[in-house]
């Protein structure tokens, strides 16, 4: 096949949209950065930006069918981006009118401190099920951060791994229990 980085985005949608893998590889390859600092400026959170940008990808990939009706790709991937970031936003001020309702809730009515603590007991013991959930090395790398409060160093060193390393394990932990948790998750 001819080299894929000479191909106009036209060319490539016409060739994704027909299971094209390396198409969508060379498209991935020219839109991802591009589309990641888009995001980022918006958001201003690396795990946000870069779920964002791979679920516009992810979404690129299983909407291949239809793509090729995109006239503009560039477009189509930054209006996708921020039509996703707003998407984003709205969830969030769900998220805290539900957190706020919560608050609410709980300063009116008095409960009394067995209620409260058999909730508290509960909620726990959920957050432990599915911190113990985690794959194994990244669960140990998260509890230690956050249970012991080591740091990334001490980390990296007690496990014989690089800091790198601990860094992207604690951050894959805090994206994967944001998910489970919901709200929840600002116990931890």
């Amino acid at each position: 096949m001819a080299d894929l980085n000479l191909y106009s985005d036209g060319e490539l949608l016409q060739l994704l949209s027909v299971d094209n893998h390396p198409a969508y590889l060379e498209i991935y390859k020219r839109y991802f950065e591009l589309i990641y600092v888009h995001a980022y400026k918006k958001l201003r959170n690396e795990d946000q930006a870069k779920d964002v940008t791979q679920d516009i990808f992810t979404y690129l990939w299983f909407k291949r069918e239809r793509i090729s009706q995109v006239k503009d790709l560039a477009a189509y991937l930054f209006t996708s981006t921020r039509n996703r970031i707003f998407d984003l936003f709205s969830h969030e001020q769900v998220e805290q009118k539900h957190i706020d309702s919560l608050v609410r809730f709980y300063n009116k009515n008095t409960i009394l401190p067995t209620d409260h603590q058999t909730r508290e007991r509960d909620f726990r013991a959920y957050i432990d099920k599915q911190i113990a959930e985690l794959p194994p090395k990244m669960r140990i790398i998260f509890e230690l951060n956050h249970k012991d409060q080591l740091s990334y160093k001490e980390i990296a060193e007690r496990l014989n791994t690089s800091e790198n390393n601990v860094s992207k394990q604690v951050n894959k932990a805090r994206t994967i229990l944001r998910r489970k948790l919901g709200p929840l998750f600002y116990l931890i």
